[in-house]
């Protein structure tokens, strides 16, 4: 192949660029990620329960806080192992309603709730 041939074929990365990675969307609140937004991966079953990496689901970084803000590793493991769960879930639920109408990439600092506050407060 001749060096025209080459910088003219369609599927050569250095005439078009780097190839443009596919949307990713977030199971959870079900917005595209955009590719250099916060964004993290959550074990479905936590590391420290007994989850391994293939148990993973990739989604916004303030999605991802959201679950750990309101409930603990145990809780998680124990309840909320699946996406499904975690949607039907009445806090997380709430969340989702509010984090839908911002934009793919928005984020803002995530807070303990209360609960889990005061929780971690408490002498064992």
């Amino acid at each position: 192949m001749g060096r025209r041939e080459r910088r003219w074929r369609d599927d050569d990365p250095a005439t078009h660029g780097p190839a443009v990675p596919a949307a990713v969307i977030c199971p959870l609140c079900e917005r595209r990620i955009p590719p250099h937004s916060r964004q993290s991966r959550h074990h479905l079953t936590p590391k420290l329960k007994g989850g391994t990496h293939g148990g993973t689901v990739q989604l916004h970084q303030i999605c991802h806080s959201a679950i750990h803000a309101r409930y603990s590793e145990a809780e998680i493991a124990r309840r909320l192992a699946d996406v499904a769960s975690l949607r039907d879930d009445p806090e997380i639920a709430r969340f989702l309603a509010w984090v839908r109408t911002k934009p793919d990439d928005f984020h803002a600092a995530t807070r303990l709730t209360r609960s889990r506050r005061d929780a971690k407060r408490q002498p064992r």
